[in-house]
């Protein structure tokens, strides 16, 4: 009986192996973790620093309205709170009042989201949900750019492009259709609290847009399959299992527009007219709190003059503040506190 053939097995590359393991130098973060010492000073330092930056937030804005409320205190002392309700305006006999201003800002920032969401949500979602591949990388190039256009050549633009356009073909038809309701009546100078909203739509339409792009593309694929597959429309698709899911994105991209459009100076302060007045036509020239300090702050001579500007920016402030607080509290009753609900 043959026996069967022994195999004989080489322990020679196993020793090699340890060899080469043997003399294979450590890693750099193998040296650096042995060599370091103990991480507690180290951890207790960064959360230090980092506590740090996060304060900083709260000084900068304490900073910020300390300031604004010491350089202020000439107005606030003659005219008190009253000063942010009164309408005068008179440099000369020394009488101010910010009512026009805050007037001016809050309308021409409500034209400009009533103008710039609608548009803003349907570019979005035809670049997300429709737009062909071809397409889809020029256009949200061309949205994306349209963001970082300086405001004083949308400003031109709008001097030589917008307001020859409202002035001689979109406002007369205003006027005739809708003169009645008095929001387009009077004079048709142009520069007027309309050619302001168009002129804020289209500066904050990208950023809005932009946003809501980014938030729809974030919904998982699984909620689109999953509303077709039910028997959903298209349209029903996008409504439920993709708006509803992105909603409270949507609201941060247009709080994000509300801010630039509160704070928004040259492009409106070339076509809004400035005149501190309150009227109801928009068709009539306005004032907003930024543009009166981009005007008239280099001409403020006179202690209480200057210290009326400084109270506006204040004002401003201030407004900025409740207007987003109240676009939290929107966001809230919209969504409870809680994330966004599976379709």
């Amino acid at each position: 009986m043959t026996q069967p053939a022994k195999i004989h097995v080489s322990s020679e590359p196993v020793s090699r192996l340890s060899d080469v393991k043997s003399s294979a130098k450590p890693s750099v973060v193998r040296t650096f973790l042995r060599g370091r010492g103990s991480s507690a000073i180290a951890d207790g330092t960064f959360k230090v620093l980092v506590f740090l930056c996060a304060l900083s937030i709260f000084g900068i804005v304490f900073l910020i309205a300390y300031e604004l409320v010491s350089r202020s205190q000439l107005t606030l002392s003659k005219f008190g709170l009253s000063f942010f309700f009164r309408s005068a305006w008179d440099p000369v006999n020394g009488d101010f009042g910010a009512l026009p201003f805050i007037f001016g800002t809050l309308m021409s920032s409500f034209l400009a989201l009533l103008i710039s969401v609608p548009f803003a949500l349907g570019v979005a979602i035809f670049l997300t949900e429709m737009c062909p591949k071809w397409l889809r990388g020029p256009l949200s190039f061309l949205t994306e750019l349209l963001a970082a256009i300086p405001s004083v050549v949308y400003g031109l633009w709008a001097i030589f492009v917008l307001i020859p356009i409202l002035r001689d073909n979109v406002n007369p038809k205003l006027t005739f259709t809708l003169g009645w309701t008095g929001f387009f009546g009077g004079s048709n100078a142009g520069y007027s609290m309309l050619a302001a909203g168009v002129i804020l739509a289209i500066m904050i339409l990208p950023i809005i847009s932009s946003l809501t792009r980014e938030v729809m593309t974030s919904v998982p694929m699984v909620q689109r399959e999953g509303v077709l597959a039910l028997g959903a429309t298209r349209w029903e698709m996008i409504r439920i299992g993709v708006l509803r899911n992105a909603r409270i994105g949507i609201v941060g991209a247009i709080i994000l527009g509300l801010g630039r459009a509160l704070g928004e100076t040259m492009a409106v302060t070339m076509v809004i007219g400035n005149r501190p007045e309150i009227v109801k036509s928009l068709l009539a020239p306005g004032y907003t709190m930024a543009s009166v300090l981009a005007n008239e702050f280099s001409e403020a001579t006179d202690d209480l003059y200057l210290s009326a500007l400084i109270e506006i920016g204040l004002a401003l402030f201030l407004v900025t503040i409740v207007v987003n607080a109240c676009a939290r509290v929107l966001v809230w009753a919209v969504t409870r506190g809680a994330p966004a609900r599976v379709a």
